[in-house]
């Protein structure tokens, strides 16, 4: 079992991802000062609603510089839905400038016929190399999806899975040294979030 932290800044679906986790057998503790995470393994950020209120709420917080160093201090990290494009430098969503973490933006999903936006729904994770979570042949992975922006990273080779948006690809997972990142809900996958949490708890030192 891990202490696990769950940054706790008013945008995440902080109630599923802690019901998930705690059914793995891990302990959840809610990160609202970074005081909180020194028993922890390793730290989530959740997300879901709009960029600039996220990132508002987080600069409310006074955990941004926190978060930050704890990434680069090489502890594991993982960003869920909308903890993925905060990462980023910023979105069209919004005005406020992202993390940084990252470099790249995220942009709205494109117009594409046939095609609904919100992209939601059930998809299939389709790896562009071996990472934490998948093999890179590893198909028949199918996760729960819905946002409106995806992200575009500068740095193509951190995309670790995408998945199929008509004719087009977009990024679904991210992946750099001890930062992972899911554009899907693992929490809210079945079985196969339940898996790919696993496997990512598995990685964690």
């Amino acid at each position: 079992m891990h202490k696990i932290g769950l940054i706790d800044y008013g945008m995440g679906n902080i109630h599923s991802v802690t019901k998930s986790l705690e059914g793995l057998g891990e302990e959840i503790i809610l990160i609202k000062n970074f005081n909180d995470s020194k028993l922890c393994k390793a730290l989530i950020l959740p997300g879901v609603g709009a960029f600039d209120p996220a990132m508002n709420n987080l600069i409310d917080t006074d955990l941004i510089t926190d978060l930050k160093n704890w990434i680069k201090s090489g502890k594991s990290f993982l960003g869920i839905c909308l903890g993925l494009q905060l990462l980023f430098e910023s979105s069209d969503e919004g005005e406020v400038q992202g993390l940084g973490i990252l470099k790249g933006k995220i942009q709205k999903i494109p117009n594409i016929a046939n095609q609904r936006i919100p992209h939601i729904g059930w998809c299939q994770l389709l790896p562009t190399k071996t990472n934490t979570l998948l093999k890179l042949k590893e198909l028949n992975n199918w996760v729960y999806f819905v946002h409106s922006y995806h992200a575009i990273p500068d740095d193509s080779k951190i995309i670790a899975a995408q998945v199929d948006y008509g004719s087009e690809k977009l990024t679904a997972m991210i992946e750099k040294d001890n930062l992972l990142a899911c554009q899907f809900h693992p929490e809210k996958s079945g079985k196969t979030g339940e898996k790919l949490l696993r496997r990512w708890l598995s990685n964690i030192q």
